[in-house]
């Protein structure tokens, strides 16, 4: 029996990480000293504060009590009690009321066309060989360079007899090209052994799409997706354009009017009788309403963006 005992398997592995640990390289980046591990934590520390605490304080302020913030002078941070007078003030069936749901008409109704006719037009562009192929690419790679202006896109509505409707704020917008080209892109990308498989099996060109296109593509179509609805979400320039009836207005543009332009919110306005709460409680309550949707749906497709977006992007 040897004298010298064998040392444990992963006697040498414990020996390279307590190397590791006292190497001054990271990877041949020299590791951070105290000083500079510091100043990272405090300016870090200090971008997280200046996001955190305007948000912490809308809320704050939407659900602080109304003498609270006649009290801050129309900012709280943090509230004695929870008050839900503003909300309740806003969902009375007034203005703020119909247009919540002109915003969730016209983000559902719109992002799901948009979401049809980008994919089938991505796959479209993505069939080298077929009829038309490389002039419809150059057509839709042409409006990225060159916008129509406001006055030819209003005569555009105007002549289709779209104004004053909510379709005026969805069939402008429908399709955009640059989410067109990351989702051709994306099919571009795909393994042609997978589309000959079903074409051998007998499956046309819709069939295929159906069946293999659409299941594959579900992340970056998850990506597109989300930005065509925070983008009718938020849009309200088209609304100031095309809707001059104020029952139709969306949720950003009541906003825009009762916040940023700091019109007075009235018990008229909001369908009640009441006594309102002060004005920056309903400003900060109709923001948060207008944020949080967003906020909601957001994590649930965060996960697609990195396979979604590098992939459709890289392939391209």
């Amino acid at each position: 029996m040897s004298a010298v005992q064998a040392e444990p398997a992963d006697a040498g592995s414990d020996r390279t990480r307590r190397r590791r640990r006292r190497s001054p390289l990271i990877d041949g980046v020299p590791r951070p000293g105290p000083i500079e591990t510091v100043i990272k934590a405090i300016v870090l520390g200090t971008a997280c504060l200046l996001v955190v605490l305007p948000f912490l304080g809308i809320i704050s302020t939407s659900l602080a009590t109304p003498e609270q913030v006649v009290r801050a002078g129309g900012f709280v941070l943090i509230p004695e009690a929870i008050d839900l007078s503003a909300y309740r003030s806003i969902f009375t069936g007034g203005v703020v009321t119909r247009a919540l749901l002109v915003s969730v008409f016209v983000t559902g109704v719109g992002t799901l066309i948009s979401l049809t006719l980008t994919a089938m037009l991505g796959w479209a562009l993505s069939r080298r060989g077929s009829i038309g192929n490389r002039q419809l690419l150059l057509l839709v790679l042409v409006t990225l360079l060159f916008s129509p202006g406001i006055i030819p896109s209003y005569l555009v509505v105007q002549q289709l007899g779209l104004l004053d409707s909510l379709w005026a704020l969805i069939i402008p917008t429908a399709v955009s090209a640059f989410n067109v080209i990351v989702v051709r892109a994306f099919f571009v990308g795909l393994p042609q052994e997978v589309m000959d498989s079903a074409r051998i099996d007998g499956a046309g060109e819709w069939q295929t799409f159906r069946h293999m296109g659409l299941p594959l593509a579900k992340p970056v179509l998850a990506v597109v997706g989300l930005f065509y609805g925070v983008g009718y979400w938020n849009a309200f320039f088209n609304a100031m354009l095309y809707i001059s009836d104020s029952s139709k207005w969306p949720l950003q543009l009541v906003l825009r009017t009762y916040v940023v332009d700091g019109n007075q919110i009235g018990a008229q306005a909001l369908g009640t009788d009441t006594a309102l709460p002060p004005q920056t409680s309903l400003q900060m309550a109709i923001l948060v309403i207008s944020i949080v949707p967003v906020l909601i749906v957001y994590p649930f497709l965060q996960r697609h963006f990195a396979k979604g977006m590098l992939t459709g992007a890289v392939k391209g």
